[in-house]
């Protein structure tokens, strides 16, 4: 029976032997055991086991453990790891027992010193660079079983290896709020990599939802109930001495959005409508705002009616809404993952509350000038709706008609420059505002204004200065102020003081009595010293003073001539033929100098018209001509010296006739005509010739070339036998020169040559005193008909050939011999 039960069981009844082997017992129950003896009588009395007996197996040692494995080396520690035995010889490992044995010694040593059950141990204290083998044993209660296999030699060293990084998540992940969830990965590397993690560049810290848990094989960080706030970019780093290694992962936390941003604006309101428009949401829920969902109601009743849910626009129009009810608007923002919570207007009534602007203020007119001014006003109000333009007005005071003064939009300002006024007229503005609902009532008019420039007082004159002096007086020259304040310059008050004295004193009354901007201060003190002055003066008053620079000495003074050239009195001045020649020079001394004008070393032509001021002097040729041009030469005199100053005047005008014309290379249809450039290329480069004929019968002549620059031309196309007259002008800028003809007409032949000798000369006759000869024509006819032959005889002995006669025929009687 079981020791915890009281019934028995039997085993069996047919046992003649003194011992029987129980089968069915369940291991680990206690048992109790009785036998009884049988006969043919009958069954004996039980004997009973004295104590109870447990099932199980034979107990032995355990056997070897398995998979001893080096985890770890340093240069004086080795880390082992082993896996239990198979069978445990059956009782529990009691301790495992951990061996060593140095390389080149025949002994293991014990290096566990207590009873150990884990199944991992670091062995210290060895020496570096020593080689090992290790075993280990398990025990229980009957003993030590045999050890495990013996580990590979290992030398005590420190290993090194880089990180590795093998990542169980992606780059991105999408986590819904409140969810959980973790990126896990695992690592390696020697020694044991420090392992961290950031979320945007910034350590992580566990918290009551953030867990970090790192084995020296895997790393995990696990976010329970993750939040908005969760979002970011998550790095985990895994560093040793050898490098390091990064993973990353962007997680994004999405959730519903929240709601949009207030206050709902009422862009437009209308008595059937309303325009609204919101922000949005400050925070989107981490993914894009699919659409927002408008609803509105009438504060009169509990129900929200819906207007649309498909607008992604920030802006709704309320449509079909009630006059004189009011009305609240909801909105919601919608994304992917869910609706926000609702924004609500205040209360709105339905009605038209846009008008057009109010009129402006009187407008106030400024800067007005003889044909503009200024209008300016104040922004009315605007109706409920922006004003988009201004509309300025103007009309004269006695009119009745108001004209726009610019057809041209005028805003944002809140001024206008009216152009176009007319110097004189009295004028009034008034203004008018437009929006979109239409244009309002204009302003009062202004006050009238009369268009005309503003009249200050001028500013000082210009550069004053002593231009001349005598023993009495004093010559004054200045230029006329830079502004003359909008009004006509009435003429200069003249100012004088001794060196000295306080008291200026007026050299004329009224400014009318010096309208020029020179004057001769009279009435002065010889060998006095005075300083001087001079005021602009116009119909407002008085300019500031400007002094002349330094004070002046009266007393004659005696000058040498000075010349101040005119641009037309350059080194070299070029004026066209037929126009007007102008040479002048302002001229300088005291006494003023005797003016000479010359051409070359002769006195200037009749035609010349010579002016002498007490300032310079001019010369002035009308209808020049070429023969104008050459060396003109002004010369200055006076008793303190002479100035002579020289110009070179080319008159431009068409050139002359060429020279030596010539023709040459006569022929039958052509001739070859050579001339040379004129004497006079009129004082400009000469372009071109042209080159004309005429047939000595006709009265036109035919240009054969206009464009030629060369010096020669050949004539072709000539006629045989027409006599003709050859021409030539040269061409510049300014014209065709004259023409230059040929003397006599050319005939075109081609060229005359002497006709070969007679040929066959014999005689057919002789008498006592003559000879009768005959001959045949010669070969070549020298290109025109054979007009006789002439005949000469010789005295045998004799040097000279004696002429006889010039006969028409091929024979000839030669007498007289």
């Amino acid at each position: 029976r079981e020791s915890d039960h009281r019934a028995w069981t039997p085993v069996t009844y047919t046992v003649t032997r003194q011992n029987a082997t129980v089968q069915g017992l369940i291991q680990g129950k206690a048992y109790f055991f009785r036998i009884a003896a049988e006969n043919i009588i009958g069954m004996g009395p039980f004997t009973e086991t004295t104590k109870e007996i447990l099932i199980r197996d034979p107990i032995t040692v355990p056997d070897r453990p398995e998979d001893l494995e080096v985890k770890a080396v340093t240069k004086n520690s080795v880390t082992l790891t082993w896996n239990p035995p198979k069978y445990n010889g059956g009782s529990d490992i009691t301790m495992y027992v951990l061996e060593s044995r140095l390389i080149g010694k025949d002994k293991f040593h014990k290096v566990t010193k207590e009873k150990m059950l884990d199944r991992k141990f670091t062995v210290e204290g060895l020496k570096e660079g020593d080689t090992y083998e290790f075993r280990v044993s398990a025990c229980n209660i009957v003993g030590q079983g045999k050890p495990s296999f013996c580990t590979k030699p290992i030398t005590c060293k420190d290993e090194i290896a880089p990180p590795t990084l093998d990542l169980d998540f992606r780059d991105k992940l999408i986590v819904r709020v409140g969810e959980a969830f973790s990126l896990t990965g695992r690592y390696s590397g020697k020694p044991a990599p420090k392992v961290t993690w950031l979320k945007d560049d910034t350590v992580v810290k566990e918290d009551d939802r953030i867990k970090i848990k790192t084995t020296p094989t895997t790393l995990c960080l696990g976010i329970v109930k993750s939040v908005r706030e969760d979002t970011g970019r998550y790095c985990v780093t895994v560093e040793n001495s050898t490098g390091s290694r990064k993973g990353f992962c962007q997680v994004h936390v999405v959730d519903r959005p929240s709601p949009p941003v207030g206050p709902v604006i009422f862009d437009e309101v209308f008595k059937d409508h309303m325009v609204v428009s919101w922000k949005p949401p400050l925070d989107d829920g981490g993914s894009e705002i699919t659409n927002y969902i408008i609803e509105k109601k009438d504060t009169h009743k509990d129900l929200w009616m819906p207007v649309t849910s498909a607008t992604v626009k920030t802006t709704c129009k309320i449509p079909k809404l009630l006059e004189g009810r009011e009305y609240q608007i909801r909105i919601y923002a919608e994304n992917l993952y869910g609706i926000s919570d609702p924004l609500i207007s205040d209360e709105m009534k339905a009605k038209d509350r846009f008008r057009v602007p109010d009129a402006p203020e009187q407008p106030i007119i400024k800067d007005v000038t003889k044909d503009s001014a200024v209008v300016v006003w104040n922004k009315p109000y605007d109706g409920g709706k922006p004003i988009t333009n201004y509309i300025v007005e103007k009309k004269e005071t006695m009119a009745t008609r108001w004209v726009k003064a610019t057809k041209d939009p005028i805003f944002p300002g809140t001024k206008f420059k009216v152009p176009d006024l007319l110097e004189g007229c009295q004028y009034e503005f008034r203004v008018s505002a437009e929006n979109e609902i239409g244009v309002g009532d204009p302003s009062p008019p202004s006050k009238p204004i009369f268009a005309r420039d503003p009249i200050a007082k001028p500013s000082p004159p210009v550069n004053p200065e002593a231009v001349d002096k005598t023993k009495n007086s004093v010559d004054l020259s200045w230029q006329p102020p830079r502004h003359d304040g909008n009004g006509k310059i009435i003429g200069y008050l003249i100012e004088f003081q001794k060196v000295g004295d306080e008291e200026w004193k007026q050299a004329n009354l009224t400014a009318d009595s010096c309208p020029e901007t020179n004057y001769k201060v009279t009435g002065l003190t010889e060998g006095l010293t005075y300083k001087f002055r001079v005021k602009a003066v116009n119909a407002a008053g008085e300019s500031d003073p400007a002094h002349v620079p330094d004070p002046v000495e009266v007393k004659d003074r005696l000058e040498p001539p000075e010349l101040i050239l005119d641009a037309n009195m350059a080194r070299e001045q070029h004026v066209k033929a037929g126009d007007t020649l102008r040479l002048s020079a302002v001229i300088k001394g005291v006494p003023f100098p005797k003016v000479t004008w010359k051409k070359g070393d002769h006195e200037v032509s009749p035609k010349a018209d010579i002016e002498v001021t007490g300032v310079g002097s001019k010369l002035e040729i009308r209808n020049t001509v070429h023969e104008d041009g050459g060396m003109y030469s002004l010369t200055v005199e006076n008793p303190a010296g002479s100035k002579t100053v020289s110009v070179k005047v080319v008159v431009l005008d068409k050139p002359g006739p060429p020279r030596n014309l010539n023709v040459s290379d006569v022929r039958s249809d052509s001739c070859y005509l050579t001339w040379m450039e004129p004497e006079d290329d009129g004082g400009s480069v000469i372009t071109n010739y042209v080159v004309e004929r005429k047939d000595v019968a006709s009265a036109q002549w035919v240009a054969i070339s206009s464009s030629s620059k060369k010096r020669s031309h050949m004539a072709k196309y000539l006629m045989e036998g027409t006599q003709y007259l050859f021409r030539v002008a040269a061409e510049n800028q300014y014209g065709r020169g004259p023409y230059v003809e040929t003397l006599k007409p050319i005939k075109a032949i081609d060229p005359l040559h002497p006709p070969g000798p007679p040929k066959n000369l014999h005689h057919v006759d002789v008498d006592k005193t003559e000879v009768s000869l005959v001959w045949n024509r010669p070969d070549r006819d020298g290109g025109a008909e054979i007009t006789g032959y002439l005949v000469e005889y010789q005295e045998d002995g004799a040097d000279e050939w004696t002429k006889f006669q010039t006969v028409p025929m091929l024979d000839c009687v030669v007498t007289g011999l």
